[in-house]
């Protein structure tokens, strides 16, 4: 009999416990959106990996506790995706997953409504989940409210924050109606200055209007000089795009600067168009006019970042013949290994050392990367072609 009633016991104890934790269901993704629209309530994604130590914590000390599995059990459709396998990936890359824990909240149509980060104490969990879990965030899809004209300014701030990695340009529509309703007597925040200039691209933009009345408020953030060279920009973003010759898949330099010059001047102007060009001549994969604008750029490399010369001086490495370039890119190389070696940077010297006949460093670069990749487990292959080359 006691053994019958210890059997017992232990069977009840199992399913306290499992009462007590978050059910978590292990449905597919679709599935899940399904079932939260069939029963009219919110999904809960514990969106979390492996090796995550804050993860693991929460699955300890937090999903467990009683005020938080009613909670969550009762209002939410709950699920946990690894984000480094399966449906995971696609659900990281879809929200912009990118630290751990993440806990994404999603409306029936599978609209995000809620993204919060880290470890948290079981009462701000239940308070998150209670703040989250409001009438507002109930009353259907996102974009359909917003296409009925709800002007909240706490509304579109949702929208704005959820959707900037996701779904810009709905972010960047709310953005222009949450400004478009702030009153002029309203100051405007730090927050609102960071909303606005993030989703400002050219003079053509909606929000420009706003950038430009509202200057004074604005420079109260940042220096004033910071203001004119982002005003300057964003004047010649359409600038760019009327001298882009996409046919011929070429840029009008003279029509660049006669309109450009009177907007910002002759220096500023030119360093644009440079940065133009070796854009876009990189992505069209016209080399001849990227060594030229190139050259012409980074003529002297003191003032640019190792990174950037890096960048250029591998197109170099794969893409150019000139020798007198490959010199000029090989400064650049040098200059990014003097800041620090890497198996990136060596190789990339290495490779331009080869190339303009100075075989003796090339080798030692190239076994220094080769080394170097072994160390950090990367990819030594690149290094090891190279050395088989070197004579």
């Amino acid at each position: 009999m006691k053994k019958i009633i210890s059997g017992i016991s232990i069977f009840c104890a199992i399913i306290i416990s499992a009462q007590e934790n978050i059910q978590f269901q292990e449905l597919p993704f679709k599935d899940i959106i399904a079932k939260a629209k069939k029963e009219k309530k919110l999904v809960f994604i514990d969106a979390y990996t492996s090796w995550c130590g804050p993860c693991k914590m929460m699955e300890k000390n937090v999903f467990n506790q009683k005020s938080v599995s009613n909670y969550y059990n009762t209002n939410f459709i709950n699920a946990r995706f690894d984000m480094e396998k399966g449906e995971g990936r696609e659900i990281a890359a879809k929200f912009g997953v990118r630290s751990y824990p993440t806990y994404l909240f999603l409306n029936g149509e599978g609209e995000l409504v809620s993204r919060n980060t880290g470890y948290m104490e079981e009462s701000m969990f239940v308070a998150m989940a209670q703040d989250i879990n409001s009438p507002g965030n109930q009353k259907g899809s996102l974009k359909e409210r917003f296409a009925n004209g709800e002007k909240n300014p706490e509304f579109l701030i949702n929208i704005i924050k959820l959707n900037a990695n996701s779904d810009y340009d709905f972010a960047k529509k709310a953005s222009e109606r949450y400004f478009q309703n702030k009153k002029k007597t309203e100051e405007l925040s730090k927050d609102d200055i960071g909303f606005l200039l993030y989703f400002i691209k050219s003079s053509e933009d909606n929000n420009y209007s706003v950038f430009t009345s509202r200057k004074a408020e604005i420079v109260k953030y940042l220096p004033e000089e910071t203001y004119n060279e982002f005003d300057a920009q964003l004047k010649l973003a359409k600038v760019v795009e009327q001298s882009i010759d996409d046919k011929n898949k070429r840029i009008n330099d003279d029509y660049f600067l006669k309109i450009a010059e009177p907007l910002v001047g002759k220096q500023a102007a030119i360093t644009k168009l440079n940065q133009t060009k070796l854009s876009y001549y990189e992505q069209n994969a016209n080399f001849p006019e990227y060594e030229k604008a190139a050259v012409d750029y980074y003529k002297n490399a003191e003032g640019f970042d190792p990174n950037e010369l890096l960048r250029a001086a591998w197109v170099f490495a794969d893409h150019v013949k000139t020798v007198s370039s490959l010199k000029k890119a090989t400064e650049w190389a040098e200059k990014s290994v003097m800041t620090g070696e890497t198996s990136e940077n060596t190789y990339i010297l290495a490779k331009l050392y080869y190339l303009t006949g100075n075989n003796e460093p090339a080798k030692s670069y190239a076994e220094m990367s080769k080394n170097m990749a072994a160390q950090a487990n990367k990819d030594s292959k690149l290094a090891e072609d190279l050395l088989s080359q070197i004579k």
